[in-house]
C-alpha cells in the first residue's frame, strides 16, 4: 500500500486488509490485489447472531464512523455487538486511485460503482467471519447508499437496516452538487487531469470543493446562530479553514474523485431495471429510514418518497440545525436521537 502521510495505520488505524484478489468491476474494469480495508470492535458471539456493519459516508474512514457511532451505553455498544466498520473502495485506505500501481491507477483508475463495494462487503462477511446474516446494516450519507444496496442485493443476509441522510437512488439534484464540488477539485490549474505532481499542490481546487460542502453541508439557521462557535472556532472563516478545509486539504484528489462519482451513480433500481418501486419492493430487513430535517443535500420528502417503497418500513425524522453534516456526529443532540432510533430498531424482533 501508499505511504502517503494520510492514509495509514497512523492517522486511521488500527485497521486490517481483506485481499480480495482480482476484482471484476460493474463498469468493466478490474481491481487487481482488492484490498478492502476495515476493523472490527466487540466481539462475535457463539451463535453469530449480533453482528452489524457500519458504513462509510464520502471522505469518511472506519475510525471516524466509529468515533462517532460507536461506544459503551450508545445504540452500538461493543460490549454487546460484535461491529464490522469498513472503508469504501477508493476511500483511500483500501484499494484506491493513489495506492494502485500504473498503469491503472490514479486518473486512470476504472470506475467503482456502490454495487461493487457491496459485493466486496458480502465477501469480507462471509468469507472472513462466517457470517450469513447481520442483524443491522447502517449508514449515512453514501455509507447509507450502501446500506441500501445490501438491501436489495443481498435481502436475505439483512435483517435491520438505518439508511441516514441517504437515498437509494441519487437525485438530480444531488447529482448536480456532487458535479460542482467535483469540478471545485478539477478547476485547479494544477489538477492536470488527474497527473498531478503531488496532492498538496491542488490544494486551490481542495479548498474550493470545501468551500462547497461548507455551502450545503450546514442549514442556513446553523451560520445564522453562528453554531460554530460550540466548537472553538473565533470567526466564520475559522470555522470554514480549521474544520472543512482541515477536514479535505489531507485527501488525495483522485480518490476523492472517485467516491464523487460513484455517488452520483448510485441507484438500486439498476438490479430491477430501472424500477425503484420494484427494487425497494425486495427488501426484506426491518427499516428505519433517518433524514435530518434541515438537511439540504438530501430533503426529508427525497427520503419519505423512497420509504413508502419499503415494505414494513419507518420514517424517523431527526432534527438538527446541522443540516446534512450531523452525521458527523458533533451535535449531541443528534446523536442522542439516533441513538434512541437504534435502539429501538435493534430491539425490534424480525
Amino acid at each position: 500500500m501508499s505511504d502517503h502521510p494520510y492514509y495509514n495505520q497512523e492517522v486511521h488505524g488500527p485497521y486490517e486488509l481483506f485481499d480480495l484478489g482480482p476484482f471484476p468491476l460493474e463498469e468493466g474494469g478490474t481491481l487487481r490485489g482488492c484490498q478492502l480495508a476495515y476493523t472490527t470492535v466487540g466481539e462475535l458471539s457463539d451463535t453469530r447472531d449480533n453482528a452489524i456493519l457500519l458504513l462509510p459516508w464520502y471522505a469518511g474512514t472506519s475510525k471516524r464512523l466509529g468515533q462517532a457511532y460507536i461506544g459503551p451505553g450508545r445504540a452500538l455498544d461493543p460490549g454487546k455487538y460484535f461491529i464490522i466498520l469498513v472503508n469504501q473502495l477508493g476511500s483511500g485506505l483500501s484499494t484506491s486511485p493513489h495506492n494502485t500501481p500504473a498503469p491503472f491507477g490514479r486518473a486512470s483508475f476504472p470506475r467503482v460503482r456502490t454495487g461493487d463495494d457491496v459485493r466486496a462487503q458480502e465477501r469480507l462477511v462471509r468469507e472472513r467471519f462466517g457470517l450469513d446474516h447481520l442483524e443491522l446494516v447502517l449508514g449515512a450519507s453514501m455509507g447509507a447508499q450502501q446500506a441500501y444496496e445490501w438491501t436489495v442485493r443481498f435481502p436475505d443476509m439483512v435483517k435491520r437496516a438505518a439508511p441516514i441522510a441517504g437515498t437509494a437512488k441519487t437525485t438530480p439534484h444531488d447529482l448536480l452538487y456532487v458535479e460542482t464540488f467535483s469540478e471545485a477539485i478539477r478547476s485547479d490549474p494544477a489538477w492536470r487531469g488527474g497527473w498531478y505532481a503531488s496532492a498538496e499542490d491542488v490544494h486551490l481546487g481542495l479548498r474550493r470543493h470545501a468551500r462547497v460542502w461548507g455551502l450545503m453541508g450546514f442549514s442556513t439557521e446553523f451560520y445564522k446562530q453562528a453554531m460554530w462557535q460550540g466548537l472553538g472556532f473565533s470567526s466564520l472563516e475559522d470555522f470554514l479553514v480549521g474544520l472543512l478545509e482541515g477536514a479535505f486539504l489531507p485527501n488525495d484528489p483522485n480518490n476523492l474523485l472517485c467516491q464523487a462519482w460513484k455517488w452520483q451513480q448510485s441507484d438500486v433500481g439498476r438490479h430491477s431495471d430501472g424500477d425503484l418501486a420494484a427494487a425497494l419492493g425486495r427488501v426484506k430487513a426491518k427499516t428505519f429510514v433517518l433524514p435530518v430535517d434541515e438537511d439540504m443535500v438530501i430533503p426529508i420528502r427525497d427520503c419519505e418518497a423512497e420509504q413508502r417503497l419499503i415494505p414494513g418500513s419507518e420514517l424517523r425524522v431527526i432534527n438538527s440545525l446541522w443540516g446534512h453534516l450531523a452525521l458527523l456526529g458533533l451535535d449531541p443532540s443528534y446523536t442522542q436521537q439516533l441513538d434512541r432510533h437504534l435502539g429501538e430498531l435493534l430491539d425490534k424482533t424480525v
